[in-house]
């Protein structure tokens, strides 16, 4: 695998934070007062029911909404705005039909007029998630794995300090995720990155991260935190992570299904 440049992941400080939203003049709470302190190169995941506020916090913490109260910092920054170095992968790839691969993992350095300068970087990035052959395709002629190899690429590409992710293997058939969940493992191992991952899928939160945030139904609020200190790479069958995976269950009270 293509070595990569080590990008210094950034700290987040999640203060106190709660959020609603008002729909037709009534008021719907989503987050109920949390808080998080995510050290910088950290892999977090945020696991919880479908809908409960999940996808919303790494909204703001993307900057692309502000909390109706607390706050939320990356490195000591208060986050006000959409920055270059918090990216977003969504569970849909998002790519531009009538762009080829190399074009839309091209966006970035384009919109900031860096083609040329970042030609070199492009290719290293397909390197990376093994598309360097596949630079002229199109989006209609990739898999679902590949289409989503070319959204992480898109995002590494400009070196963020944080990579966001919302379940962005939700859309894959089952092979095709577990597969995907180790390469991203492996890149955020070579980037250091700040990872964060929403998930409702219990296995691959205990797989992935080294800390596994466990919220409730809506409005989220935090049940629990989890520590996976598991060396990588992971065996799926180790007891400890079994083990992990009934203590996720707990917290999220479905423990009598283990």
């Amino acid at each position: 695998m293509v070595a990569m440049t080590a990008v210094e992941g950034a700290h987040l400080e999640i203060h106190d934070v709660s959020h609603r939203f008002d729909l037709e003049g009534a008021t719907l709470p989503v987050l109920d007062h949390i808080s998080l302190d995510i050290q910088p190169g950290e892999f977090v995941a945020l696991l919880g029911p479908s809908g409960c506020g999940k996808s919303t916090l790494l909204r703001l913490i993307a900057g692309l909404e502000s909390p109706a109260a607390g706050f939320i910092k990356a490195d000591g920054e208060d986050i006000t705005q959409p920055d270059p170095s918090r990216v977003v992968v969504f569970q849909d790839p998002t790519l531009f039909p009538w762009r080829t691969v190399r074009q839309n993992v091209a966006l970035g350095p384009e919109a900031r007029n860096l083609l040329r300068q970042e030609n070199d970087r492009i290719s290293e990035v397909l390197a990376l998630v093994g598309l360097q052959q596949f630079g002229s395709a199109y989006p209609h002629q990739l898999s679902g794995g590949m289409a989503q190899r070319v959204a992480l690429a898109r995002a590494l590409v400009n070196d963020p300090a944080v990579l966001i992710m919302d379940e962005p293997l939700g859309k894959l058939d089952s092979l095709t995720r577990l597969t995907m969940q180790s390469e991203i493992v492996s890149l955020w191992q070579q980037a250091r990155f700040t990872a964060l991952l929403v998930t409702h899928d219990v296995e691959e939160a205990v797989f992935m991260a080294n800390r596994i945030i466990v919220l409730s139904d809506r409005p989220a609020r935090i049940l629990g935190e989890i520590s996976n200190t598991l060396p990588y790479p992971r065996k799926r069958g180790e007891p400890a992570l079994a083990e992990l995976r009934h203590r996720a269950l707990t917290l999220l009270g479905l423990d009598d299904s283990w």
